[in-house]
């Protein structure tokens, strides 16, 4: 019987491939898989946030068609850490793929607190795993290596096959003195140049940063003299995510005589997370926003949600006079205990100077170095752990295309002998034989579009940008059962003119639909369609003619019959 052909990235029994479909080229939006003896293990399943090209949107993901199509196929997902680039796709793709998700304590808590929130019911089983912890997925071993990062619990994962062992990193650094949490497992990682790695899949974030990224007891030192020099109410914005920070804040204004209020819903979510899994437990008592008014300013600290700038955040709302609960004004302080996300300059620039037309004193890290460290590896750690760990082959993921290219040139100085530089959709074969890229599947972009999933080359958001750069406008036209016009049209246009300023426009575009309908022949102004798209031209060029734009210009066409 003749074998039946094998499925494009299909793994064979002694083949292993990594598949990366999204956090590779990017940062964020991590979404990893593993293929091996006909099965797929995904790793990380996260968001980015949108972008000026993407007017409306706020949350892209990666499109998971590929994964979709082989879901029968996907023996499970592992969650290496609880940042939203690395489970915040979740929601929307979790429920067609019903397959176990496997995470430990902290980001099962984070999870399942974050699926009530978006009104998403668990749709399969949510497995807690505890730190260092081993388990069966499939064909595959797992076995968690603790590190530390930006977050509680980060993780990276071995995964142990019988084509090798592969050591995916997730996102770390190397933080003797994290504040919360466990430090990382370095007596675990020695021992993994003597088990033979075959890969070791890593963060490429600061692969371009000399020295290393420093540590949390260095931050705490900075914002102890930083709030301790500042009257007035404080506001503090960071990564709500980042819990040593959250807690550093609250030990920094204890120890200052001040209370502390949450601004901010995922600031609530993951406090409420962290007590759940064991942290934060010594915090002080914390104030109601609500409260605030009746503590003086100088006893008062906010922990803001916002630190980028996002139109709907806590900080940008209270920047603009239109939080219901808080205020700051002159003689206030807001500290960034952020970094600044490339591309996301202008939305802060701007959050800057909103906060400082009120008088409120703007601090960053340019005004007080040491108020933020980075989550991720510089260079110097990054030659720690290639001593550490090893590996065959090194393959860089999550960072743009020149951070990828400085890891893998510090990679082959750490006499790495194989260095494999993939994309968004490679197939990875790594083994057996020389690690190569063997295929390419299909890796978009989707976008969450209010409650639709839209591709990002969708019809809908094509419109819509051109609609932004453009501008739009409906023309009305009444005809009746000939096609002679009823009266007038009427037209509307958004993002074009100023209908009292500019009236000699609107009238220059009426006209042109006037004549339009009247230059018609008998047979098209009997056809809808037809009589529709001339008057659509018309007054388009118009437009074009008037104001030097081509909108979007959409006609409604009203036909009256006796």
């Amino acid at each position: 019987m003749k074998a039946q052909p094998r499925r494009p990235a299909e793994p064979g029994p002694d083949e292993l491939l990594f598949v990366p479909l999204g956090g590779t080229g990017e940062i964020g939006m991590n979404l990893n898989l593993y293929g091996h003896a006909g099965k797929w293990l995904m790793v990380d399943c996260g968001v980015a946030f949108g972008e000026h090209d993407l007017p409306g949107i706020e949350v892209v993901l990666p499109d998971p068609d590929f994964v979709f199509e082989r879901k029968d196929d996907l023996a499970g997902i592992l969650l290496t850490h609880a940042h939203e680039d690395h489970l915040g796709a979740l929601p929307y793709v979790w429920p067609q793929l019903d397959c176990p998700v496997y995470a430990t304590p902290f980001t099962a808590a984070l999870l399942r607190r974050k699926l009530r929130d978006d009104g998403v019911e668990l749709p399969a089983e949510l497995i807690e795993v505890p730190l260092s912890g081993r388990l069966s997925i499939g064909p595959f071993e797992l076995e968690l290596v603790t590190l530390t990062h930006s977050i509680p619990e980060p993780n990276a994962v071995l995964i142990h096959t019988a084509c090798g062992t592969v050591f995916h990193t997730g996102d770390w650094k190397l933080d003797e003195d994290p504040l919360v949490g466990e430090s990382y497992d370095v007596e675990r990682l020695r021992r993994l140049a003597d088990e033979g790695v075959l890969a070791m899949i890593c963060d490429s974030t600061n692969a371009l940063v000399p020295g290393t990224a420093g540590s949390e007891l260095e931050v705490r030192e900075a914002l102890e003299k930083t709030i301790g020099g500042l009257s007035g109410r404080v506001a503090v914005a960071c990564f709500a995510s980042n819990v040593a920070r959250l807690e550093t804040v609250m030990a920094v204004a204890e120890a200052q005589g001040r209370r502390v209020a949450l601004v901010g819903r995922s600031m609530h979510r993951i406090v409420a997370a962290a007590r759940e899994a064991g942290y934060l437990q010594d915090m002080a008592p914390l104030v109601d926003v609500r409260d605030l008014g009746y503590l003086p300013p100088e006893e008062t600290l906010l922990l803001c949600t916002g630190s980028q700038g996002e139109p709907r955040a806590a900080l940008w709302r209270i920047a603009n006079d239109d939080h219901p609960d808080v205020t700051l004004s002159e003689g206030d302080s807001v500290v960034f205990s952020s970094r600044v996300i490339p591309g996301n300059e202008k939305a802060i620039f701007a959050l800057y100077n909103a906060l400082s037309r009120r008088g409120v004193k703007v601090i960053s890290d340019k005004e007080a170095p040491g108020i933020h460290v980075s989550g991720h590896p510089c260079r110097d750690e990054l030659t720690q752990m290639y001593q550490w760990v090893r590996p065959r082959i090194a393959v860089p993921v999550h960072g743009e295309a020149r951070h990828m290219a400085a890891q893998a040139e510090l990679a082959r100085a750490c006499q790495v002998p194989e260095v494999v530089l993939a994309e968004n959709g490679a197939v990875v074969r790594l083994a057996p034989g020389k690690a190569d890229i063997v295929d390419h599947v299909h890796a978009g972009r989707m976008v969450v579009d209010g409650t639709a999933i839209r591709s990002t080359d969708s019809p809908v958001l094509r419109q819509r940008r051109r609609m932004v750069r453009e501008g739009s406008a409906v023309v009305a036209v009444v005809v009746d059962e000939h096609g002679d016009l009823l009266g007038e049209p009427r037209i509307a246009g958004a993002g074009l003119y100023d209908s009292e300023q500019d009236a000699d426009i609107e009238d220059a575009a009426i006209d042109a639909a006037e004549e339009a309908v009247h230059r018609a022949s008998r047979k098209e102004r009997r056809d809808d369609a037809a009589l529709s798209e001339a008057v659509r031209l018309a007054v388009r060029r118009t437009f074009q003619r008037e104001l030097g734009r081509k909108p979007v210009v959409e006609v409604q066409l009203i036909r009256l019959e006796d």
